[in-house]
């Protein structure tokens, strides 16, 4: 008798400890907006459900939030509802959108007052007796995911989009949206990116996913031209670029952004970095450094360097931005400009390369002969250091066709990828980094670790080789570029 007591206590406590399992594993989603009385009120009832002994985890979300609108939209996908007023309540197969129940029976059903509570108290006790998984299993899984931008409450135009963005979502349910507000954090950097990168031009509300940009009430697609969103050709063109992005799984344009960046800084560090080995511009400090220590001004040698590269940097810098504008106005042929571009860089790039072998063979991309003269005149004569500043800036002029490769490329780089701001950094990134090498053999001849004498026989000795250094960049820079217009990064 004792043991079955005992028995009978172990089964009660675990039905017990199964049935509690089951009630706190019972997930209920609820989307509220602020301010809204109702959402309050419900919100209120199940708060009292919890007291009176009905056990259940609530989700509590803000329609306004990025997150929370874009899983209220997959998940009026999912329960076939309609979207509507808030409170809206998700638990088991129900859902309750405003005052109306979809999954209850064949049709949707309306109530208010008690009626709407006693019903939504049924059906989670329903789900909570047959152990009704999380609303979130019935999200099918992303396979891609589209990013919304809208502008404040109230938008006419925003909320048309957000219909449409609605109906696309019903229609491919495995595409995900996020919804960035314009006003917030850095949303509007964003969409002003990735207009630049998807090639498209107008302002918000915008939505981008895959390949396609709507912008404006206008579609865009690569190598195509803008369409109107109300057109038929429009509307069959964006069915068709969503139904390929969830396809092919295509990467977030967040993620595309990101990755485009990370190539810009990439390519930007990489190509001043070799451009910075530049036997042109070592050969004018090198001079210049020569001068000053045949004139017995050692002291002077450090900040003579310092100077020099400044007076590089500032001249580099000037002409780089204002040809970073003038590029940049060429909005019209991006992509063929681009391709331009980059196959003159490769052929460039390929010719400098022959320089590893045939050094002086035909014709070097450097100063020309007829230059050199005015350039050492210029250089031996100066024994200041306001004069290394101007030569830095006057030799910079004849120094252009011997350092100009690869800056034209990274220009035109920036240039289709970057706004104003962003181009005017990367270019101090990109010059700072090209004068570190000047800055470094001005230390080595100040401080005795070398002369300018071995430091010129280096530079002579190494020609080829920094040519060809050279050459492999612009040939690197020039293939990327392209292949990044190809997939759609640039």
């Amino acid at each position: 008798m004792r043991v079955r007591r005992v028995v009978l206590g172990i089964v009660a406590s675990l039905l017990v400890s199964g049935w509690v399992a089951n009630a706190q594993d019972l997930e209920i989603l609820f989307f509220y907006e602020e301010g809204c009385a109702h959402c309050k009120h419900v919100e209120a009832f199940l708060e009292t459900l919890v007291q009176g002994g009905l056990r259940f985890q609530m989700q509590r979300y803000g329609i306004h939030t990025s997150d929370g609108w874009n899983l209220l939209r997959r998940l009026i996908a999912a329960y076939g509802a309609e979207l509507g007023p808030v409170p809206m309540v998700f638990v088991g197969d129900v859902a309750m959108v405003g005052t109306t129940f979809y999954g209850i029976g064949a049709d949707p059903l309306t109530l208010s007052g008690i009626a709407q509570e006693l019903t939504l108290e049924d059906a989670i006790r329903q789900a909570q007796a047959a152990g009704a998984p999380s609303p979130l299993t019935k999200l099918p899984p992303t396979a891609t995911e589209g990013i919304l931008f809208t502008r404040a409450e109230g938008c006419p135009d925003c909320m048309e989009m957000e219909a449409l963005v609605m109906r696309w979502s019903e229609q491919f349910p495995s595409l995900g949206v996020r919804r960035l507000e314009m006003s917030t954090g850095d949303a509007a950097s964003t969409f002003d990116k990735l207009r630049r990168l998807y090639g498209a031009h107008g302002d918000a509300p915008g939505f981008f996913a895959g390949d396609l940009a709507v912008v404006g009430g206008q579609v865009f697609l690569p190598r195509r031209a803008p369409l109107s969103l109300a057109s038929a050709d429009g509307t069959a063109v964006v069915d068709e670029a969503l139904a390929q992005a969830v396809a092919t799984q295509a990467m977030s344009p967040l993620d595309r952004l990101r990755l485009r960046e990370q190539l810009t800084f990439g390519a930007v560090v990489i190509a001043a970095v070799l451009d910075s080995v530049n036997p042109c511009d070592f050969a004018v400090l090198i001079l210049l450094l020569g001068t000053l220590l045949v004139v017995g001004k050692r002291v002077k040698v450090i900040w003579a360097g310092l100077a020099f590269s400044a007076g590089i940097f500032i001249a580099y810098y000037a002409i780089g931005f204002a040809l970073y504008s003038l590029v940049g106005g060429i909005r019209a042929f991006r992509v063929p400009f681009i391709y331009a571009v980059s196959s003159l860089a490769i052929v460039i790039g390929l010719w400098e390369m022959k320089d590893l072998l045939w050094y002086g063979k035909w014709f070097s991309i450097e100063v020309p002969e007829k230059w050199k003269p005015s350039v050492k005149k210029i250089t031996a004569s100066v024994v200041s250091i306001p004069g290394a500043f101007v030569v830095g800036l006057v030799d910079s002029l004849f120094l252009a066709p011997c350092t100009s490769g690869p800056y034209i490329v990274i220009l035109t780089l920036l240039s289709q990828t970057t706004n104003r701001v962003q181009g005017a950094l990367w270019l101090l990134l990109y010059n700072f980094i090209f004068i570190l090498p000047m800055i470094g053999i001005t230390l080595l001849v100040h401080f005795g670790f070398t002369t300018t004498a071995r430091a010129e026989r280096w530079r002579t000795a190494k020609l080829g080789k920094l040519h060809f250094i050279t050459g492999v960049v612009m040939v690197v820079i020039g293939i990327g570029m392209i292949v990044g217009v190809r997939l759609g990064y640039l």
